[in-house]
């Protein structure tokens, strides 16, 4: 079939009806175990074996953490392939490369040319042996930092890490953020299980880190890397920091940030200490490296963390309108940062608006335990069959003593904020990815 935008737009419509994402309908498209992954890698005859890897597991976190990774080793001269899901508004925001720029670095994401020529040449074996959706775009960005001659790949794990689609790759460093409870039924109802799912992607002869230390998951963690036997396993308190940066310094917003530059930091000091990449000349200069996660954000196009959307009056915002912020926490471990921080900034307005919705599938209970309560709620749902209805979210809510105005949709949500708010007030939007995604393309249009 010959390209064209139509042929583009409609086989990714089939691609989506056929081949369901988990962002899309959740449990249905989850679909556990590594054979029909690892046959699809070979019949690409491993293109992921070609470059350096850097692997990401984690409840939270690992978003940031790999792109800060990849905008840091970019200004570096490295060219980086990052890989991480899901997207918020378009598909491709999956893959990108991270290359060296006039003013830094600079992003490109996989074209549309790209992603119809390998689902075309893929077309049989996706009929054949019926792979998840994952399955298929993990394939197709492998596949595509080999056929960009990226030095090293960012690769994010979707869910979990021991089953994960990703955990083919046979990478220089594997990283382990944080865990929280999440996915449970898939991963296990403990701190203790889900931390032996996470530490799946602990590979033998290969260093491992872990982002965030905490007693019961430490000895899953010793205890996992010793059985495969990782070259060794450190935490990253533990390792001197290589770079000095507040999340002040930084275009990637908001108070969990603290934990993930000192992630990060740990990453490259690894990367320096260890010498782990094999690429010939690579050097890091920290000043580049610093400038890389400053500017993490727009080096690579990464949004809805502690998003601004619209500034403040003072700060150049529209005159008498409350300023926007927007972030992607959707389950309970990240809500404890955004309330700790909502408390902490309440005194700098009269009121908060907060925007929330989530989807059905969520353990939305442990989430409304951390839901901040000095607030203003808008409850809303977004499109799609995982949502949970604004009213049946107010219903869960008045359980714990707190109630909301009710909208059926965000766009309702937003306007009525918008409507609410003055100059001195606050909007704030988080609860879901699909939420965030709506919001990104209504603000545009305020």
């Amino acid at each position: 079939m010959k390209y064209s935008d139509t042929a583009y737009e409609e086989m990714l419509e089939w691609l989506f009806t056929r081949f369901p994402s988990y962002q899309r309908v959740g449990n249905r498209a989850y679909k556990p175990g590594l054979d029909t992954m690892r046959q699809f890698i070979s019949r690409l005859e491993d293109p992921q074996s070609g470059y350096n890897v850097i692997h990401v597991a984690g409840t939270n976190g690992k978003g940031s953490v790999s792109h800060m990774t990849a905008s840091a080793l970019a200004c570096c001269n490295i060219k980086v392939g990052l890989y991480t899901s899901p997207h918020l508004l378009d598909f491709r925001e999956r893959m990108k490369i991270i290359e060296t720029g006039a003013s830094g670095a600079s992003y490109e994401m996989i074209s549309k040319e790209e992603v119809f020529a390998f689902i075309e040449s893929s077309q049989d074996f996706i009929e054949n042996h019926n792979p998840s959706f994952f399955e298929i775009t993990t394939a197709m960005a492998l596949d595509w930092f080999r056929s960009r001659d990226v030095d090293m790949a960012v690769i994010e794990c979707g869910l979990g890490g021991r089953l994960d689609s990703t955990n083919v790759v046979n990478p220089v460093l594997s990283v382990i953020t944080n865990i929280g409870l999440e996915h449970c039924e898939y991963l296990g109802h403990t701190i203790e299980e889900i931390a032996r799912e996470k530490a799946g992607i602990i590979k033998s002869g290969i260093p491992a880190l872990v982002g965030e230390s905490k007693s019961e998951t430490r000895v899953i963690f010793e205890r996992v890397a010793y059985e495969v036997g990782a070259s060794e396993l450190l935490f990253a308190e533990e390792v001197p920091q290589f770079l000095r940066l507040s999340p002040d310094e930084i275009d990637l917003k908001g108070d969990c940030q603290q934990l993930n530059l000192r992630t990060v930091s740990a990453i490259l000091s690894l990367i320096e200490s260890r010498g782990l990449l094999n690429i010939p000349e690579f050097g890091l200069d920290v000043e580049r490296l610093r400038k890389g996660v400053s500017n993490a954000a727009k080096f690579t196009g990464l949004r809805g963390r502690w998003e601004i959307l619209r500034e403040s009056e003072t700060n150049g915002g529209i005159p008498g309108k409350a300023p926007i912020v927007c972030d992607t926490a959707h389950n309970a471990h990240a809500m404890r940062w955004v309330r700790e921080q909502i408390d902490k900034i309440s005194c700098d307005y009269d009121n908060i608006f907060f925007i929330f919705g989530v989807v059905a599938d969520k353990d939305v209970e442990s989430i409304i335990t951390y839901l901040p309560r000095d607030v203003h709620f808008i409850l809303t749902n977004c499109r799609g069959e995982r949502a949970l209805p604004a009213v049946d979210l107010a219903n869960l809510l008045s359980d714990h003593g707190i109630n909301g105005r009710i909208t059926t949709s965000v766009k309702q949500a937003l306007e009525m904020a918008d409507s609410l708010a003055g100059k001195d007030d606050l909007i704030f939007i988080c609860g879901s990815n699909f939420i965030i995604a709506e919001v990104l393309e209504l603000v545009c249009s305020m």
